[in-house]
């Protein structure tokens, strides 16, 4: 008996399972005190403690208490997110992703706790997100927290990352299979057998702490809709082809506003509460929008909200959530996503009934299958979001249809679109997922991580004179010019003057402003050293100012090639030396089990 447990002790297997185990656990009560953190915080906000429904509540209140709270949800969320953890601000998923893909799976222990803070604020108060997007990068940064404590190899990482997304989001939707389908299909985008039982142990234990603590019945109560007629698949295949436009749609929506918001020169971390107060005073109107939006799904579902209602709440909920996240705000777009699916199906529904009332199903069919069909449009995961309403709505009958649609709408949202709502964040970085773990390195550093701080600079009325005699004397070939405010006023190289410099009578009249060229190219410490390098081989210069994001003027750093193939090769040997211990780790736990 002692060698069959010293054998077991000593299996990485078994290791990985008990770790899944744990992390399982700890996603389960994760996802149950996030969800009781939301309803604090919509208490606290509406004075609403102990509804269970949160929209039926919400009308009833006056115009300012439905105002006020989204401005002050904001006003907490943004510096909160700004000042200790920025990978907290959006949808989450994507960080996670990016973890997974080009990190190693690390992610920092203090993302998890100002995640859970900032998503229930904001949820709580009324912006327009979900709970799914931080309830997974909620999970994920236990799993990398536990791998981290027990000094597991980059690939064992991924898969303890994986577990804790997939804990989240089984717990979330009483939903085990969708959990560690999501995690295989979009976290890992690997369905290998070695990382395939622990995320379905890590699933299975999240989904009954769930049912422990938040009862064993499906998310949401439908009535059991069926296909009427054969024809009807002619219906759902158009309904399918709507949702893909409308998914892409979204998804452009959502970064628009991402763009416009980044774009307003003011403090970041006041953006949240100009958000806040747009969707506000949306929700003055529409109080419908506020928060993941459940009790209007619910209300779709059940076909009682009218065609019209149905239509206006797909274009408010759209730039709603694109404002809330866009931002600043803290929060996941999978839950407007099945809202959105929701309204569009309920809408669509009507139109069919209303044309061929014989051989169509009530709106809300069109409702449920809308919901799934709509994340398959953003996601690119038809196999999650299929399961997924499988098990949200406890209802095999309409599987046919909902099949069928969530795969054209796939379909065609990829054709129009070629990233998902999260690689699409990932690409603007510069990160393609599919290209590999190693292809993008240059993509993945940032400036502010390779720029030199410590900055020459050279004041703009300095003389030629006595600018060659400082030139002479330094190591640098270019200098950054700045004003007696110490703001850029442009850069000067060798280059720029070689051709005065021994012209007669021009060392006290020409000063260095003028021999700077009219155009200054520089960047942002944000910025990745893929495009760092692209702008400097655009003048074919040696170095670039680095400025601050908020005062395009004011110098934070300088960026020279030295200081990007540094970079770059020191991360290169980083990867290399993690990839060698890893190898070396998983060889000698092969010995010692043997």
């Amino acid at each position: 008996m002692k060698d069959i447990i010293r054998r077991f002790a000593g299996n990485e297997y078994v290791l990985m399972v008990c770790m899944a185990a744990v992390i399982g656990v700890l996603g389960g009560y994760g996802a149950v005190g996030f969800r009781w953190l939301i309803g604090f915080f919509q208490g606290l906000f509406f004075s609403q403690q102990g509804s269970n429904n949160v929209l039926e509540a919400v009308l009833s209140l006056p115009w300012y208490a439905r105002l006020i709270p989204p401005i002050i949800g904001g006003a907490v969320v943004g510096p909160m997110v700004y000042f200790f953890a920025r990978e907290a601000r959006g949808h989450g998923v994507p960080e996670v992703m990016e973890a997974v893909a080009l990190k190693g799976g690390m992610i920092r222990k203090r993302v998890v706790a100002i995640k859970t803070l900032a998503s229930s604020i904001t949820i709580g108060s009324g912006g327009s997100a979900g709970q799914e997007g931080p309830i997974v990068q909620i999970g994920s940064g236990i799993g990398s927290a536990l791998g981290r404590m027990a000094g597991v190899s980059a690939d064992r990482m991924r898969t303890l990352v994986a577990c804790g997304a997939a804990a989240g989001i089984a717990a979330t939707f009483n939903a085990p299979i969708a959990g560690a389908m999501f995690a295989l299909e979009i976290i890992l985008g690997d369905f290998g057998i070695a990382a395939f039982t622990p995320i379905v142990v890590s699933s299975v234990l999240a989904t009954v702490i769930s049912r422990v603590h938040l009862g064993a019945f499906p998310a949401f109560l439908v009535p059991q809709y069926s296909m009427v007629s054969v024809w009807e698949i002619l219906t759902y295949s158009s309904f399918g082809i709507v949702m893909g436009i409308v998914g892409v749609m979204f998804t452009v929506t959502l970064y628009k506003f991402e763009d416009l918001f980044d774009a307003i020169r003011i403090p970041p971390y006041t953006k949240a509460a100009i958000g806040g107060a747009i969707v506000g005073c949306t929700g003055i109107f529409l109080p419908h929008i506020f928060g993941v939006g459940y009790d209007a799904i619910s209300l779709a579902l059940l076909g009682q909200i009218p065609w019209l209602l149905l239509l206006s709440l797909v274009v408010i909920k759209i730039l709603a959530t694109s404002v809330t996240i866009g931002s600043g705000g803290s929060g996941g777009v999978f839950a407007p996503s099945l809202f959105i699916g929701a309204m569009t199906g309920g809408a669509f529904g009507f139109v069919m009934q209303t044309l061929f009332p014989q051989v169509t199903a009530a709106q809300g069919a069109y409702s449920l299958v809308g919901m799934g069909a709509m994340v398959s449009a953003t996601t690119h995961g038809p196999i999650t979001a299929i399961l997924m309403l499988f098990e949200m709505t406890g209802g095999y009958k309409m599987i046919l249809p909902l099949m069928l649609s969530c795969i054209i709408s796939t379909v065609v949202a990829s054709q129009l679109k070629r990233d998902s709502i999260y690689t699409l964040k990932l690409a603007r970085r510069g990160v393609d997922i599919r290209a590999g773990k190693d292809v993008n390195v240059m993509k993945a550093l940032l400036v502010r991580d390779a720029m030199t701080r410590d900055v020459v600079t050279v004041p703009a009325d300095m003389p030629l004179k006595k600018l060659v005699r400082f030139t002479l004397s330094s190591k640098h070939s270019s200098f950054p010019l700045v004003d007696k405010d110490g703001l850029l006023e442009g850069i000067v190289t060798f280059q720029d003057f070689k051709d005065v410099v021994f012209e007669e009578g021009l060392g006290d009249l020409v000063v260095a402003k003028e021999l700077s060229p009219q155009e200054v190219i520089t960047i942002t410490g944000n910025e990745n050293l893929d495009s760092a390098l692209r702008k400097i081989g655009v003048k074919n210069i040696e170095q670039i100012p680095v400025v601050d994001e908020l005062n395009p003027r004011k110098i934070v750093g300088i960026l020279s090639r030295r200081d990007i193939f540094t970079a770059y090769n020191k991360a290169i040997i980083d990867r290399s030396i993690t990839a060698g211990d890893a190898a070396k780790s998983d060889r000698n736990k092969r010995r010692s089990a043997a």
